[in-house]
């Protein structure tokens, strides 16, 4: 059996349900603006949130700012160990570090007993910046070799201190790089891997890199938690993280399958298939800011291996229904009317200004979004 985390009430490793993971772009000592945008972000279904502690101010505005979000909060520490005490101190859930960069290891060993004291984890994040000159010599540059021997070293020297309660993440820009390290690290420790492809560049090009690296591990059964770093709001993370999840069958919700559109078609099945999913994301979101709002937000409560329901939005009403027979729900239309299919069989027939009201009544009345 894997090794396990909790942060703040939510379990990472060991069977756990991955779980997702942002990073505020706030001024962290800015508390009513980083707490709207956590809040913002765990009514879209972040499950952990990432705060950057540069001084002392954002390392003291971490007990306001926990006071009023529903989802733990890590602290993100670089270079100063004293700020990750005052973290911790301030109520913390978890602080990600780099062992290496904090002067020492008496420093490391502050970090380790305050985290020991407080029953904080640990996460060790290495990227293809961080390793250090005696390692990247070792293997002649960053690879994937070097990023696990980088991570390794770490975690020996938390362990040295009595510490073992940690999360571990090697990234790179490269999306190969990224793999291969992660599976070196998953046949050579049980600790629990937090995902991500770091510099994966803006919107577009970086769900596109994070889909593969995250999505390549995932499906081999490698990883905990994820975060897809983008270059855009980190709201977006989310969306597209929980999208890569459903994609996999690791999250439960709504999922929008739907046909290229073709010479055959006589809808406008793009418009269409924008509203519905539009309207299933409202629909998840409702349900999420109610979690919030009850401060329910914990991961293993409503994720898990169940797959998501399938809503289907096809474009021709002869072959609509057979080629979406898999989906839980589905629609498709001709010129004047469309018709409302269930498990690929025909339940209803409906005017076409009026089929995707009828398909969103269907799908609310009978069903939940987590």
């Amino acid at each position: 059996m894997r090794k396990q985390i909790i942060v703040g009430g939510v379990k990472i490793g060991a069977g756990a349900p991955v779980s997702v993971q942002s990073m505020t772009n706030t001024k962290t000592d800015n508390v009513p603006e980083t707490v709207a945008q956590i809040n913002r972000l765990a009514e879209l279904g972040c499950e952990i949130v990432r705060v950057a502690v540069p001084g002392i101010a954002a390392a003291e505005a971490i007990g306001k700012i926990k006071e009023q979000i529903s989802i733990p909060l890590v602290a993100d520490i670089h270079f100063d160990h004293k700020l990750a005490i005052r973290a911790a101190n301030a109520g913390a859930d978890k602080i990600r570090i780099n062992p290496g960069n904090l002067g020492g290891a008496d420093n490391a060993k502050a970090v380790a007993k305050i985290c020991k004291t407080k029953n904080l984890p640990i996460r060790i994040g290495v990227n293809s910046g961080s390793i250090s000159d005696d390692i990247l010599a070792k293997y002649g540059g960053v690879t994937a070799d070097s990023l696990q021997a980088s991570a390794m070293s770490h975690v020996e020297l938390l362990n040295r201190f009595d510490f073992d309660d940690i999360c571990i993440s090697v990234k790179a820009s490269s999306v190969s790089l990224t793999v291969a390290a992660n599976r070196l690290l998953h046949e050579s420790t049980d600790y629990p891997l937090h995902l991500g492809v770091t510099e994966a560049g803006t919107e577009y090009a970086g769900i596109i890199k994070s889909s593969v690296g995250i999505g390549a591990l995932l499906l081999d059964g490698i990883g905990d938690t994820i975060r897809v770093s983008l270059t855009a709001p980190p709201e977006r993370e989310i969306k597209a993280a929980i999208m890569l999840l459903k994609a996999l069958g690791l999250r439960g919700g709504y999922e929008l399958i739907s046909c290229p559109s073709c010479g055959r078609c006589e809808i406008d099945l793009i418009t269409i298939a924008e509203e519905v999913e539009h309207r299933l994301e409202k629909l998840a979101q409702g349900a999420g800011a109610v979690r919030h709002k009850e401060n329910t937000f914990a991961a293993a409560d409503y994720t898990g291996h169940r797959p998501p329901v399938t809503v289907a939005v096809m474009g021709c009403v002869v072959n609509g229904p057979g080629e979406a027979s898999r989906a839980d729900y589905g629609i498709s239309g001709g010129n004047n009317e469309g018709i409302i299919f269930k498990k690929g069989k025909v339940v209803k027939k409906v005017p076409m200004h009026n089929l995707v009201n009828e398909l969103l009544k269907s799908i609310e009345s009978e069903t939940i979004a987590f």
